[in-house]
């Protein structure tokens, strides 16, 4: 049974499930289980198998992708959903659509395509994903994108909570075509896919961290939270070996986070008493937060993970080495679009101004894999 403030799956009784490009709704599925098989479905989702979570795809098989990571957020967004009586299909359909405008290799792609998109509107990820799902995904007969609800655009694209200043280029442009009403939040569905990325990079990159050598296990038990998790592995087994060790204490930290959310959303909603999925958007805060203690916490384990993990030698090297060829890449398909493949030159040639023709270009590195990208890189240099 979902709640009175969920997301109502039932297409007559909800305007905010309309789709832009009108359609006869599937027999045996929801609007927003259709929504999550188109996601799962298109092109940009199966080319996450071979983006960059932190580290280069290709250095291990045991480091996480994006796709490792976008399944990952689904499962975490699936648990929280239910607990919280919401509708499920809604927030794992966000959670998968969430990373889809990511770069080759991580942030630091996402950092470099941003500076040399600065004199064209920038590039933002989370925009790029609504671009993605609205135009660039184009296989079905009647219409550019994946033609996705209301819900499940608005949750792609404002997640992350109200979007008032500073409207990244791609959202803005198709916010002109279709509404999202960006400066209300999202719903809790889309609240819950925002909050387990955090949970789930957060705990996913200690693993891969301490994979990497980049830090120990003794480091983590100084950590706030970890501490404790690895305390109850050592009194309850005696003599663990330690792969087994970190996993039961990483576990136990992934578990604290989401029951936490759920504890403290539940609060919440006690307080703010919604009747219906527009309080969730009018409210004054977020309906899905972590507790104040958990929050505090975590920012902690996040500033131990900047200065340890992302900022780490091995890293920064990597990230000196990919910004270089992707700007490498940029210039020579912006100065001869003739090195792009036959199908995008011709969208090129027909670009009405300078910045749509920056603009193609970074959707088309964008969509690049890391190997992709390496591999163009070598071919053109």
């Amino acid at each position: 049974m979902l709640a009175r403030f969920a997301a109502d799956p039932s297409f007559k009784k909800n305007i905010s499930n309309y789709r832009f490009f009108e359609e006869q709704e599937s027999t045996y599925r929801s609007c927003y289980q259709r929504d999550r098989d188109r996601v799962l479905h298109c092109s940009a989702f199966r080319r996450l198998k071979h983006k960059t979570q932190v580290f280069v795809e290709n250095e291990g098989d045991y480091f996480r992708t994006r796709l490792t990571h976008t399944l990952e957020v689904a499962q975490v967004a699936r648990t929280i959903s239910t607990a919280l009586e919401l509708n499920c299909d809604l927030s794992e359909t966000i959670a998968l659509a969430h990373d889809l405008g990511h770069t080759p290799f991580g942030h630091t792609g996402e950092e470099a395509l941003d500076n040399l998109m600065k004199d064209y509107g920038g590039f933002d990820h989370n925009a790029q994903a609504l671009r993605i799902v609205t135009s660039l995904e184009q296989h079905y007969a009647d219409f550019d994108g994946l033609n996705l609800t209301w819900d499940s655009l608005e949750g792609i694209a404002k997640h992350n909570g109200p979007i008032k200043e500073a409207v990244p280029f791609a959202l803005k442009q198709y916010n002109a075509v279709q509404d999202l009403n960006l400066n209300t939040f999202a719903s809790a569905e889309a609240q819950v896919a925002a909050i387990s990325d955090d949970i789930a990079y957060n705990s996913h990159d200690l693993h891969d961290g301490l994979r990497a050598k980049l830090f120990t296990d003794d480091d983590l038990k100084n950590l706030p939270l970890i501490a404790e998790c690895y305390h109850e592995v050592d009194t309850i087994y005696q003599n663990l070996d330690q792969y087994r060790r970190r996993h039961e204490a990483l576990r136990r930290f992934f578990g604290i986070l989401v029951e936490d959310v759920i504890f403290s959303s539940k609060k919440i909603i006690l307080e703010l008493s919604p009747n219906s999925i527009e309080d969730i958007r009018k409210a004054s805060q977020p309906a899905i937060q972590f507790s104040r203690e958990t929050f505090q916490a975590l920012k902690e384990i996040k500033l131990f993970l900047f200065n340890n993990m992302y900022r780490s030698p091995k890293v920064v090297e990597m990230r000196k080495t990919v910004s270089l060829k992707l700007h490498k890449l940029f210039k020579i398909y912006i100065d001869d679009p003739s090195y792009l493949p036959s199908d995008w030159k011709q969208k090129t040639d027909l670009a009405s101004s300078k910045t749509a023709r920056a603009r193609l270009v970074a959707d088309y590195i964008s969509g690049m894999t890391d190997r992709y990208a390496i591999t163009q890189y070598n071919k053109l240099f």
